[in-house]
């Protein structure tokens, strides 16, 4: 119980304080996001708050923020727009079909996330290289930058064109002005978040000198939107009734699914290993899944977009002091709170204050240090940091981390073929022993045959195992064929000190090698690694 308080606050008054300003920020990203995948921006911003309330209560990191975000919303826009376009085909056309199937889809994408957790497939993350998190973090810090240019647009006719003259440099004015006082601020004190001081300094500035900029409530009504006192969305779910209109769309419906749990999944662990390193504390990858996958079950029953973890908001909380659970659940209720109470309030908020707060999340997030040790790492290192960067600008997160962590593992298999060694000795009495080093896997299996000469060899031979050890079937494939060619030569061959694994693999794939097994003796060295060194803690 006293670990359950201690991770739902251990300082009240900054957790409170960082979750009204991480509201403020949240706001026009789920507008945002809400417009990318073509939907209503109250879908976006409720969805926010069911995504942002169950994690910050029942997710695996304290401090961490969830909600709707561009990374689910590119993968969401196909098919919200292929089920509108199937909807007005219908002979009762359904409009908004496509929101209606967003809905389905979620409730899919929770059902595989919670599944993961479940089956405990979150510490899986682990095993992702720290050139692939590096470029993952600057590829998010160059995706948010760009995002925030859009701000500095306007709607001139059916199109948006470049802020220009007096209206541009006001807009930068104000995004230097926020960026100064929240670079400022923390030097002087850091008793309350310098992001919130710098919005509502900014937005005082804007109202009382009555200069005409892009704000909140503009900015939602220039893309189609009624302002955030629209009201709770009017469509109704329905979700049963609609299953016959997805016959013949399953395979979009369940591919979307699948796309959506695996980019909520990995942004949202990637995250969590990101505020880990920043809190110096430890979260819980698998409970996190779950809870991320309750959240968009919820999202799909009760109309909302889904979502997954917010790396820019999560680093504006725990830089404003939000390190408990009080702070995810405060920025969600507070949410919930300005657009049904505050809306008139919120909407006065000038678009440069926040594009300027996102502007230092950029700054803070990008890995400078990048640009020193890029010399000082290895090449192949050096090419998976570069690349994860411009895949995850390029492409999506998913795809990004995906191609990292599959050169990066080529690369380690490459390394790993070349380590193994072998040491060929005689005996007094003539046998003739191959002692190996190095694992023997299929980078290195071709090469482990290689060295064997059998017939030239002696009449007894031992391979000895004891600073090796078989990794794979492919390891497996290569000891049982060249015991094959020993015993097909009539000669006797002896495998030593093999670990209790190895000699079960072994003696699974080929029952005749229990002849050459040596089993009187035990690899000293060797241990199997026990689930216990993996368990969250």
């Amino acid at each position: 119980m006293k670990r359950l308080l201690r991770n739902f606050t251990n300082n009240p008054k900054n957790d409170i304080l960082s979750g009204f300003t991480v509201a403020l920020a949240l706001v026009p990203e789920a507008v945002a996001f809400a417009f990318v995948a073509g939907i209503d921006p109250l879908v976006g911003l409720y969805g926010a708050f069911m995504m942002g309330i169950v994690t910050s209560l029942f997710g695996g990191r304290p401090g961490m923020i969830s909600g709707a975000t561009g990374a689910m919303a590119v993968v969401m826009v196909h098919m919200i727009q292929k089920g509108n376009a199937v909807g007005m085909t219908l002979e009762n056309p359904v409009e908004n079909l496509g929101l209606h199937w967003l809905f389905i889809t979620l409730i899919i994408v929770g059902v595989i996330q919670g599944l993961a957790g479940v089956f405990k497939l979150g510490k899986y993350v682990r095993l992702i290289p720290h050139p692939v998190m590096m470029g993952f973090v600057n590829g998010l810090a160059i995706v948010i930058f760009v995002s925030q240019l859009g701000m500095f647009k306007e709607r001139v006719g059916d199109s948006m064109e470049w802020l220009q003259g007096f209206s541009l440099y006001i807009m930068i004015g104000l995004v230097a002005l926020t960026m100064a006082i929240m670079f400022i601020l923390p030097k002087i004190t850091k008793k309350v978040p310098a992001a919130l001081i710098a919005i509502v300094v900014v937005a005082a500035i804007t109202i009382f000198s009555g200069f005409d900029v892009s704000t909140v409530g503009s900015f939602i009504r220039s893309g189609g939107g009624v302002g955030l006192g629209g009201g709770l969305p009017t469509f109704q779910t329905q979700i049963f009734g609609l299953l016959p209109t997805i016959n013949g769309h399953w395979g979009l419906i369940l591919s979307t699914a699948v796309l959506l749990a695996a980019v909520g999944l990995i942004e949202s662990l990637m995250t969590l290993n990101l505020i880990d390193e920043y809190t110096e504390t430890r979260g819980s990858g698998n409970r996190e899944c779950v809870a991320q996958g309750t959240a968009n079950i919820l999202n799909g029953f009760f109309g909302g977009m889904g979502g997954c973890a917010m790396i820019g908001q999560s680093i504006i909380n725990v830089n404003s002091g939000g390190r408990g659970r009080l702070s995810g659940a405060v920025a969600a209720l507070a949410l919930l709170a300005f657009i049904l109470f505050a809306a008139p309030l919120i909407e006065q908020i000038p678009i440069a204050a926040l594009v300027g707060v996102m502007f230092m999340v950029v700054i803070g997030t990008f890995a400078w240090s990048s640009f020193r040790i890029i010399n000082k790492i290895p090449i192949s290192d050096a090419f998976v940091l570069i690349i994860v960067s411009a895949i995850t600008v390029w492409q999506d997160l998913a795809i990004a981390v995906i191609a990292g962590v599959i050169v990066s593992a080529l690369v380690f298999a490459w390394k790993s073929a070349t380590l193994i060694r072998m040491k060929v000795r005689q005996k007094e009495d003539g046998t003739k022993v191959y002692e190996m080093w190095g694992p023997l896997f299929f980078g290195s299996a071709l090469g482990f045959t290689n060295r064997f000469d059998v017939s030239t060899d002696p009449q007894n031979v031992e391979i000895d195992f004891i600073e090796s050890k078989v990794n794979d079937h492919s390891g497996i494939e290569a000891v049982s064929n060249i015991a094959d060619k020993y015993l097909a030569a009539g000669k006797i061959l002896k495998l030593m000190h093999l670990s209790s694994e190895c000699k079960t693999l072994l003696l699974k794939a080929n029952p005749k090698l229990h002849t050459v097994i040596e089993t009187s003796v035990d690899d000293p060295r060797y241990y199997v690694v026990t689930n216990s060194v993996d368990k969250e803690v």
